[in-house]
């Protein structure tokens, strides 16, 4: 089994859903088509997915098996920043992405707002009711979780999971990312608006159905 399941192949078994596409996978995985398509072959010869239509995955004792090596692998070698936002996908439980990446996501990558690497929250909505499941669970892959953004001083590492705990979730899908609604992206730019004002411009470009009002020019940044 662990010849089949090196790191590519056992994100691709933990972040598989039923009916799933290999791009769409690909996506989720911000990782190339070609890389996928390939640990894909490998999985369904091994007879750990089958594709009819739509992966799926055959044993889910192949999921355990999946998360146990790569959150050894994450104990080894802390998770990247890039890697840290793909490790959501392993969880069992819903989430959606928020505020800062809320906007990030929504913007298609277009807006990134510039965060210290080695000071880097990562902020997740999830239901109230799985907390403690995500707080195990990112403990797992050496990421601490907390309400509030802690102090970089408080931490042994850069990342860090700030979860906004809700009753209920109901993620939207922005290219296989699960992500707070729009609106609500939308309401939190707009009381950060000095942060996001080029940001809100974007959105009012990207989606027709906006009509934020929102002037923004390149010309109008500020020079270095």
């Amino acid at each position: 089994m662990y010849e089949i399941l090196d790191d590519t192949a056992a994100r691709i078994v933990l972040t598989a859903e039923s009916g799933d596409s290999i791009r769409r996978v690909a996506q989720r995985l911000q990782t190339p088509y070609e890389t996928v398509r390939q640990a894909v072959n490998r999985l369904e010869d091994a007879g750990y997915l089958r594709y009819d239509g739509g992966l799926s995955v055959t044993d889910h004792r192949v999921r355990a098996a999946a998360r146990d090596l790569v959150a050894a692998s994450a104990r080894v070698s802390a998770p990247s920043i890039e890697e840290a936002y793909v490790v959501p996908q392993f969880g069992d439980w819903p989430f959606a992405f928020a505020r800062i990446d809320a906007v990030y996501v929504w913007t298609r990558g277009g807006f990134q707002v510039g965060r210290d690497p080695d000071d880097y929250p990562l902020f997740l909505a999830v239901r109230e009711d799985d907390v403690d499941q995500w707080t195990e669970f990112f403990e797992r892959f050496g990421l601490p979780t907390a309400f509030e953004r802690q102090p970089r001083e408080h931490l042994d590492g850069p990342l860090q999971v700030v979860l906004d705990a809700r009753p209920g979730l109901n993620p939207e899908d922005v290219e296989g990312h699960p992500v707070v609604s729009r609106a609500e992206t939308i309401e939190y730019m707009q009381n950060n608006y000095a942060q996001f004002q080029s940001a809100l411009s974007m959105l009012d470009r990207m989606y027709d159905d906006l009509d934020l009002d929102v002037a923004y020019r390149d010309s109008e940044r500020a020079q270095p």
